[in-house]
């Protein structure tokens, strides 16, 4: 019975989210010893604790501790090339998403900072876009390399109605149908009157550029047939609108 309560309030993994917060942090302390009480560390384990609220993954209880943070920030070293070189490796376990996170972030100082400052604002915001961001994961929906807020930030935009059916009366006003703009399918063309009105709408507007409670352009929205919009978001590196039409014409 003990050991199933202790499962039960065992903190989840970390998410790409917190380990880009935590790589920032390790870098900008990367040439001093930044210990568990350091106000810097004190300060990200409070933001963590919002993120995991906001996230809907923090039931209670302590999340994120001051030794939490300290232990991954160690986690980081083994990535490091300036730490190992001498022959020191740092805490060997950890999360499996660190390599990949260090790769992602770590050589590209300038996104990194960008994703950092997107996340805060989007967590830390009054708005009322941050009570959308608890819940599950969509399925066939691959969370964004800048971690699970500014997807869920992303997605919720891309479901908003009035957006979505604003975007749809801009089109139609110009082109007098909806239609992919990655393949040109028309559902009311192929369906018939069952087809009317059907399209998806992708927020094409960079996630690391998302700031809560900001007005959306109908301009940085896009029409896409179900299938399209899916590829979009099938793999962890989304693409472009572009790229899918690209694709298209590589296999045609």
């Amino acid at each position: 019975m003990e050991e199933s309560i202790h499962k039960a309030k065992r903190n989840p993994a970390w998410t790409r989210d917190e380990l880009i917060l935590a790589l920032d942090l390790y870098l900008k302390n990367r040439h001093s010893s930044s210990g568990k009480q350091q106000p810097e560390v004190q300060a990200l384990s409070q933001l963590l604790g919002k993120i995991g609220e906001a996230l809907g993954l923090n039931g209670g209880g302590s999340f994120r501790n001051e030794n939490s943070v300290y232990m991954k920030l160690s986690n980081f070293r083994r990535w490091d090339p300036e730490y190992v070189k001498d022959g020191k490796t740092g805490l060997a376990k950890g999360n499996k998403d660190e390599e990949l996170v260090w790769n992602e972030f770590a050589g590209d100082p300038s996104k990194l900072a960008a994703v950092v400052a997107a996340i805060r604002a989007a967590v830390e915001s009054p708005s009322p876009e941050v009570r959308e961001l608890t819940g599950k994961d969509e399925p066939g929906i691959e969370e964004a390399e800048e971690g699970k807020v500014l997807t869920r930030l992303h997605r919720y935009r891309e479901r908003n109605r009035a957006l979505v059916e604003a975007k749809k009366r801009e089109v139609l006003k110009t082109l007098d149908c909806l239609q992919c703009e990655a393949c040109g399918f028309d559902f009311a063309k192929a369906y018939g009157p069952a087809g009317i009105g059907i399209i998806d709408i992708h927020h094409t507007k960079p996630l690391h550029t998302l700031k809560p409670g900001e007005t959306t352009k109908l301009s940085e929205l896009a029409l896409l047939c179900a299938n399209c919009h899916r590829i979009i978001h099938s793999k962890r590196e989304w693409l472009s609108v572009e790229q899918v039409r690209a694709l298209r014409k590589d296999w045609r």
